[in-house]
């Protein structure tokens, strides 16, 4: 079956992008898109309580990252091994780990669920969440982490099917549950009159049809990895594998949730609930920017990965090049978009004045970086195609927890809210000061031997990058 990967050695590179990384762009757009609706319609639906209702829905947000956390992390360590794997022409190595993330996304979603649900509200008050905003983020959040499964097994096999390079199909399982979730919204929001709690329903439907779509394909063997049952059973050296490269993954989207305690607790001492709402919308805003670049990177992996396993280094080089000045440009189209549109977007969600006004100035000041982030993004998506767990961990964590954390803490003490504010460009800027020397790091050891496929330059080229 491993042919099926072969054009991902031989295909013109900028052609392999622009196949692997437009679906996926697609795909992460119309995430983007109803994440957004779920906020609209709150708005609409709450009126003169749509500043707690949306903040609700913003506090409920990180907890809901949290959960997804371990899909990408079996998601991310996954497609790395069975990349390689192919690469190599391993192909039971690659059918082994395709049955071990099967069986951990199970596993997973039931141990995150149980103690969720019995501890949410003091969860969600270490996140932040006032009297105000606390009722509709916990009716929002049960039925999310009731639906764990689908969100954890959906956003895992999105990873494997692109690793094999089919983003077609990890697209249109995305398009299915985006398009399905934007449907269904006003069907039970408004329809069945159940708010927040209808918003949580259809996001839970749509991502379980998708994963079922997902799970037909690769229980008819479609893919160029074939599912065995006997692979269901989890095999610790691959657990072990899976756990160390997608940690850096996991990290990421932790940090991003603990960031959120430390910046939802400062809106709440300096803005409360209009400071909490127009945050979360600004989040939401921004990823109309921040998802397409991780699509981008999506779409660099699998051809990393499999030129890596096949000594392909040169290919390698020229991906990460275009990949750069790709993310880049996009990072600069969407800064100036917003800031063109701000006040049209945010009146989109909520109408009040003191929202409006927030909202302009946060907006200016949080999203100043956003062309940086490319780096970062493209860095971190080389070092974990590589399957080299440590500077990927280092980049995962950097951003939130080293950068954005101590900013968050310190900045408002001194500038209040726009301290809260100033924090997100000040963490863009030292990521990609870090991404960047560890970047330069890397390319130079595979700018040395470029033009190099012989199996011991490829043995001296990975004992080089293991050390970075």
């Amino acid at each position: 079956m491993e042919e099926k990967s072969e054009f991902l050695g031989k295909e013109n590179i900028g052609k392999l992008l622009f196949k692997l990384s437009t679906p996926v762009i697609i795909g992460m757009l119309v995430q983007a898109l109803y994440n957004v609706v779920d906020t609209f319609f709150v708005g609409i639906a709450y009126g003169t309580e749509s500043v707690q209702a949306i903040g609700g829905l913003s506090i409920a947000f990180p907890v809901q990252m949290i959960i997804m956390a371990f899909g990408i992390v079996l998601g991310t360590g996954g497609s790395s091994i069975i990349s390689r794997a192919l690469g190599a022409r391993e192909n039971e190595k690659a059918e082994r780990v395709l049955g071990n993330v099967f069986s951990l996304s199970l596993i997973l979603s039931v141990l995150i669920a149980i103690p969720c649900l019995f501890y949410l509200d003091p969860i969600l008050k270490v996140f932040g969440a006032t009297p105000g905003v606390l009722p509709y983020a916990s009716e929002y959040l049960e039925i999310i982490i009731a639906g764990g499964i689908f969100f954890v097994f959906g956003v895992a096999v999105q990873n494997i099917v692109r690793a094999e390079g089919n983003a077609r199909l990890a697209m249109n399982a995305m398009l299915i549950g985006g398009g399905l979730n934007i449907f269904l919204d006003p069907v039970f929001m408004f329809g069945f009159g159940m708010g927040v709690k209808g918003a949580a329903i259809a996001t839970v439907l749509s991502q379980a049809v998708a994963s079922v779509w997902l799970l037909q394909y690769c229980l008819k063997g479609k893919g160029s990895v074939r599912f065995r049952p006997e692979t269901l059973k989890p095999d610790p050296e691959i657990v072990k594998e899976i756990g160390a490269i997608g940690t850096g993954s996991f990290i990421m989207e932790c940090s991003s949730s603990v960031m959120m305690i430390f910046v939802y607790n400062a809106l709440a001492i300096y803005g409360g609930d209009v400071a909490i709402a127009v945050f979360g919308v600004v989040m939401r805003i921004n990823s109309f920017i921040f998802l397409p670049l991780l699509g981008m990177g999506f779409g660099l992996q699998p051809i990393i990965g499999f030129n890596y396993g096949a000594k392909r280094y040169d290919r390698i080089v020229e991906a990460v090049k275009l990949s750069l000045a790709m993310t880049t440009a996009f990072g600069l189209l969407g800064l100036l978009i917003i800031y063109l549109f701000t006040e049209q977007i945010l009146g989109l969600f909520s109408t009040d004045q003191q929202y409006l006004e927030m909202g302009k100035t946060a907006v200016m000041i949080m999203i100043l970086g956003t062309p940086l982030i490319g780096l970062n993004v493209v860095t971190s998506i080389l070092f974990q195609s590589l399957g080299k767990a440590k500077p990927a961990f280092l980049l995962s964590m950097s951003w939130q927890l080293l950068f954005l954390i101590p900013a968050v803490i310190f900045l408002p003490r001194l500038y209040k809210l726009l301290g809260v504010w100033a924090a997100f460009p000040v963490a863009d800027f030292l990521a990609f000061l870090l991404s960047g020397f560890l970047l330069f790091r890397v390319y130079r050891v595979f700018k040395e031997r470029k033009y190099s496929s012989k199996i011991s330059v490829g043995s001296e080229i990975a004992d080089k990058v293991s050390h970075i």
